[in-house]
């Protein structure tokens, strides 16, 4: 019997900017680029992680209330051998620049709907992604 991948559980942002590309960020010393966002603390809710996340990678203030729910994924973690990312998605829109801080090295504006041979986490490219696409 295999043992089962270890959890780690996120939340994920869609960042959507006034043109209506997406953001990727990339983080320090790694060529992957995802969705910003990160862990949940410990009886933290998904909402509150995803408004911490984005203002310490980017600087960016977002109102929870302007989230729109994606839905939940799993996908291998990009960064991390034998764990699968389970992501709480949510998509919003921007009008302030993101400056990429903390772990982020680059933030990338991207069209959602042709990522062409960019490096991608499997989270974002197949899940996180088609499900933004589908939404709008």
């Amino acid at each position: 019997m295999t043992a089962r991948p270890r959890q780690i559980f996120i939340a994920a942002a869609v960042l959507v900017g006034p043109d209506g590309r997406v953001l990727l960020v990339r983080k320090r010393g790694t060529d992957v680029f995802m969705q910003p966002g990160g862990k949940l603390e410990p009886g933290e809710a998904p909402l509150a992680a995803l408004q911490r996340e984005v203002h310490e990678e980017l600087g960016l203030a977002v109102d929870p209330a302007t989230a729109h729910y994606l839905g939940r994924f799993a996908a291998p973690a990009a960064h991390e051998t034998d764990a699968m990312v389970v992501a709480e998605a949510f998509w919003l829109s921007i009008q302030s620049t993101p400056a990429p801080q903390a772990e982020i090295e680059e933030a990338l504006w991207v069209d959602p709907a042709d990522l062409g041979e960019l490096e991608l986490a499997t989270l974002s490219r197949h899940h996180i992604l088609p499900a933004y696409l589908r939404s709008r």
